[in-house]
């Protein structure tokens, strides 16, 4: 079964945010030789929980797939590159999913692989896209609403917003207790279903790639503690 990390690090001021951001190139040169390891990105945030243009020094990002959870939790926690990437952070998360369905591309490609059936329990979710340039300041504008709204709900236990290229390639990632918790949020009339709307009758996207996934579990922090650890998790 495929297995996708995403790997969160958080780096404290000075050399070390200096060093993440040249990692931001250095690092493509030793992710392709991880042993197991399919489609990467390396991502960085924006400020607050990412959801902004402007960049957050202190915090990165990698997603990768793998052939199962176990050749996953191995290498993210051992391979040479993601000790370096933990060694210089002051707190760092993976968590390990297994996609459940997907629809579109990033760059062109389909790095997902669904299996089974969406699970009762908790759920993640992704999206990313290509922003059209000359539609990336409308988008733009619509984002900080959306973040309010999904900051303020109760229900979504982690939520960050990151990005290959600031401005153009943006990615949202969020965990939901249920599925029925996440569909409430974005069929609810507000922001995000206006974006939404926008989005469809304007066209602002090249690319796009909507995916949902189980979620199997975690090691690390954020922010002193498990995202995970009010949800009933089974692996």
């Amino acid at each position: 079964m495929q297995t996708v990390s995403i790997s969160f690090f958080r780096f404290p001021p000075g050399l070390s945010r200096l060093w993440a951001l040249g990692m931001m190139g250095a690092a493509r040169l030793a992710l392709p030789h991880v042993p197991g390891i399919g489609f990467w990105r390396l991502c960085g945030s924006g400020t607050g929980e990412g959801f902004t243009p402007i960049p957050n020094t202190a915090v990165y990002a990698i997603l990768a797939t793998w052939p199962d959870l176990e050749t996953a939790q191995t290498q993210t926690q051992n391979a040479s590159i993601f000790r370096r990437y933990q060694a210089k952070a002051c707190e760092s998360w993976t968590v390990f999913l297994a996609p459940v369905s997907a629809r579109g591309q990033w760059a062109g490609e389909a790095p997902f692989t669904p299996e089974g059936s969406a699970p009762k329990g908790p759920l993640a979710a992704l999206t990313r896209a290509t922003v059209r340039p000359l539609k990336a300041l409308r988008f733009w504008k619509r984002v900080p609403d959306i973040s309010t709204v999904i900051g303020s709900d109760r229900n979504v236990a982690f939520k960050i917003g990151i990005g290959e290229l600031p401005l153009l390639h943006q990615i949202t990632f969020s965990i939901w207790p249920n599925s029925q918790s996440m569909a409430d949020f974005a069929r609810a009339n507000g922001p995000h279903a206006r974006a939404i709307q926008a989005v469809r009758e304007g066209d602002w996207f090249r690319e796009e790639l909507y995916a949902r996934f189980r979620v199997l579990g975690d090691h690390g922090t954020w922010h002193g503690q498990s995202p995970l650890s009010n949800l009933n998790i089974k692996t």
